[in-house]
């Protein structure tokens, strides 16, 4: 199935990277209220606690569903101490994503995050593709890691895309900035 060409001006395709623990979840998970969850699809990480203590990420879909991504001591490739639920995600995380492409509307796709746990999905890495393709209707906001991964950094160079660092000076404006830009987008796309 080929992309329909987008009419109008080109969808934003955000992507926002920086230190761990500097806010790009937090501004994704804003941004998003912001917009209007019905207007986007996708998934988001979230860090799992015990007594204060990570134990894990799940990943937990704009609509509120939630799968493990990864877990301390988990069987599975390895990042860190983690092991990772490549089928938890595809299942929940993935599945949610090819269903929205295969609609071919106008609205926000949210991927937090590009990263070494998502990564080990082929997939995923096939549905990267597709989401960035240039001609492709929909946007992008999306989370992406600093480090070095050849296919996030071939994402990260693209030039229909734009990498903002999240840091502390931007992180509270970042969402309502985000917002307008996407709005505007959904606006003249009629979404």
């Amino acid at each position: 199935m080929t992309n329909p060409t987008p009419v109008g001006p080109r969808p934003p395709r955000v992507l926002l990277s920086g230190r761990p623990g500097c806010g790009k979840t937090t501004v994704i998970r804003r941004a998003v209220e912001l917009i209007g969850a019905s207007r986007c699809v996708g998934f988001y990480t979230e860090e799992l606690r015990e007594r204060g203590r990570r134990i894990g990420f799940d990943v937990v879909t704009v609509d509120g569903r939630r799968a493990p991504l990864a877990r301390a001591g988990a069987t599975g490739p390895k990042v860190s101490r983690y092991g990772v639920d490549v089928q938890g995600f595809e299942d929940l995380a993935v599945a949610r994503l090819e269903d929205a492409l295969r609609g071919g509307v106008a609205r926000v796709l949210v991927v937090d995050e590009i990263g070494k746990m998502e990564l080990f999905s082929k997939r995923f890495c096939a549905l990267l593709e597709r989401i960035f393709e240039p001609r492709a209707p929909w946007a992008l906001l999306g989370t992406i890691m600093t480090g070095h991964h050849p296919q996030a950094d071939g994402l990260k160079r693209r030039p229909h895309v734009s990498v903002v660092e999240v840091t502390r000076a931007n992180r509270d404006r970042l969402p309502a900035d985000l917002s307008r830009s996407f709005d505007e987008y959904l606006r003249r796309a009629g979404a």
